[in-house]
């Protein structure tokens, strides 16, 4: 798969952070020895977990060189490390964990949470938060353009649902032993639309739900393919007072480990 680009992925930085500020808001924990974030990214929204808990190691941990390149210039006092995630086992001392908008990208994901659950110590908290909008029209205009025969290589690569609904994650870690809470929200983005610029869904696709067409289409391929998705972008969300209205769905759990026999 393509690199991660850090300045794209940071485009919405205040649309993108608002769901980790709402997980880790249940997170009760007061005073946690090590706080893990997998999936840190380039480490803006790690950093708020170090002014949290300013007395519990922090780390962050990505699988994008460039984004743990990012992150360690520019986040003082975090210990920022390249690793994959299916690869992770906490440490003794790991009393938080917290991946936010990471685990859609990890095919069953669902048994990395169970092992985890077990791997804690009792009473650790984890705190999960996924995109939920892989049924929108932005990610349905995704896959059917991609499922076209001039564009079929990416076609593969974009699942229809790559994850669970609250009730689903609920129930994994109710099964781990775990008290949980699970939730679903749907924010509505108010996207800029300038005019002359490109279509503000289409650049928000860019930093993520794009890169596996990226990386299998030659440059000029992928040029007309995001051509033909802004045409199809346009028509689900059109433009209305120099904004578009953007919904996008996410779904939350923060469960506390060995609390049910």
């Amino acid at each position: 798969m393509t690199s991660w680009d850090p300045t794209t992925y940071l485009r919405y930085t205040d649309e993108r952070a608002r769901p980790f500020v709402d997980l880790v808001a249940r997170i009760g924990a007061e005073r946690p020895r090590a706080v893990v974030d997998l999936g840190c990214g380039p480490g803006n929204l790690t950093a708020t977990l170090a002014a949290r808990w300013p007395y519990a190691r922090i780390v962050g941990v990505d699988s994008a060189p460039e984004m743990v390149e990012r992150a360690r210039t520019e986040v003082p006092g975090v210990d920022f490390a390249l690793g994959d995630v299916r690869d992770w086992r906490p440490a003794p001392d790991v009393d938080v964990l917290v991946s936010n908008a990471a685990l859609q990208w990890v095919p069953g994901h669902g048994a990395l949470l169970t092992r985890w659950a077990g791997e804690l110590p009792a009473g650790a908290v984890i705190a999960v938060q996924v995109p939920g909008n892989f049924g929108a029209p932005s990610h349905r205009a995704l896959r059917d353009l991609a499922a076209e025969p001039a564009w079929a290589p990416p076609a593969g690569l974009l699942r229809e649902s790559p994850v669970l609904d609250a009730a689903g994650y609920a129930a994994l870690l109710t099964a781990a032993g775990c008290a949980v809470d699970a939730w679903e929200t749907t924010y509505l983005h108010l996207l800029p639309a300038e005019p002359d610029a490109e279509h503000p869904v289409l650049r928000w696709m860019d930093g993520t739900a794009l890169r596996p067409v990226r990386a299998t289409l030659d440059p000029g391929a992928f040029t007309a393919f995001r051509r033909e998705l802004e045409v199809r972008l346009e028509a689900a969300y059109p433009v209305r007072d120099s904004l578009v209205y953007f919904p996008f769905h996410r779904v939350f759990v923060v469960a506390r480990t060995g609390v049910r026999g």
